[in-house]
């Protein structure tokens, strides 16, 4: 009996500060500005309005910017499986433990670094005179510099490399439980790799590339430091509309709706996904 107290006492004692951090810094501030969002100047101060939200529709460049921003994070999400798919089947299935540790451990540095000093070194290698540029002009495969900074290019460059970690590891660790015999047996009964890798490899693998999938599309439609310096303005990102309303114009009505409105609308992206995909946010979230 006092053993089981005790340990109810440790647990509450483990997750008071797990509440205190979701309440004070998640579900206040964003119950203030769920508020906030429809308050709108009125002759006596504040008034009760949905103009903020109806905004939005009223506007053509901000549902459009929406889109661009929506469409954008599918297709890096989905270039981002592309990628570090090849990469976490070769670390969990191909190479040694000891040197898959060690090229692991490589794929943290972005993490190491922070975002800020990615998004520059970024825009020295992808700039008018850096490091592409000058290479391409001194082997003389090009008489002038290849305009690729401040575009949508160089944007989704940078996005994709700051989020390709967040897909890598969680199907990294789905396949890491994947038994070997299932492919060997497969191989010995005839299948193709294709076959293989369709039918056994990628279903198993499912809810690691939906978890990492769901975290990849969040991270890159709410973010703000990509997109502004290595899109420059002519990048149209849904963030960079928020952080004008909010800072800018001095909106805040407006710039709580836009964002309650961007984590409702990704949020049915996700769920939409889920269905399509035919998982079930229990099974991806553990």
């Amino acid at each position: 009996m006092e053993d089981k107290k005790s340990f109810n006492i440790t647990f509450y004692l483990l997750i008071l500060p797990v509440l205190l951090w979701l309440i004070v810094l998640i579900v206040l501030p964003h119950i203030d500005l769920f508020i906030s969002s429809f308050q709108v100047d009125g002759d006596n101060g504040k008034v009760f309005s949905f103009d903020n939200y109806t905004t939005f529709f009223k506007n053509k460049i901000y549902w459009l910017t929406f889109i661009n921003t929506a469409a954008y994070a599918i297709g890096i999400t989905l270039l981002a499986f592309v990628v570090t798919f090849p990469v976490a089947f070769y670390l969990t299935k191909v190479v040694s433990r000891k040197y898959a540790s060690f090229l692991s451990l490589l794929l943290l540095i972005p993490l190491w670094i922070g975002e800020l000093v990615t998004v520059y070194g970024w825009m020295i290698i992808l700039g008018d005179h850096g490091v592409i540029n000058e290479s391409l002009i001194y082997f003389g495969i090009i008489d002038k510099p290849i305009h690729m900074l401040y575009t949508n290019i160089s944007m989704s460059i940078g996005l994709l490399y700051i989020s390709m970690l967040f897909m890598v590891i969680p199907i990294m660790t789905t396949l890491e439980s994947l038994d070997d015999s299932l492919i060997e047996a497969a191989s010995d009964l005839g299948a193709s790799k294709w076959t293989i890798f369709r039918r056994i490899i990628i279903p198993y693998s499912m809810p690691g590339i939906t978890s990492g999938g769901i975290i990849v599309f969040m991270l890159v439609i709410g973010d703000y430091v990509a997109p502004d310096i290595l899109g420059g303005k002519s990048s149209l990102w849904f963030t960079e509309q928020i952080y004008n309303e909010f800072l800018s114009t001095f909106n805040w009505g407006e710039g709580a709706a836009f964002g309650f409105l961007l984590l409702m609308i990704s949020s049915s992206i996700i769920w939409a996904a889920l269905r399509i995909s035919g998982q079930k946010l229990e099974r991806v979230g553990s």
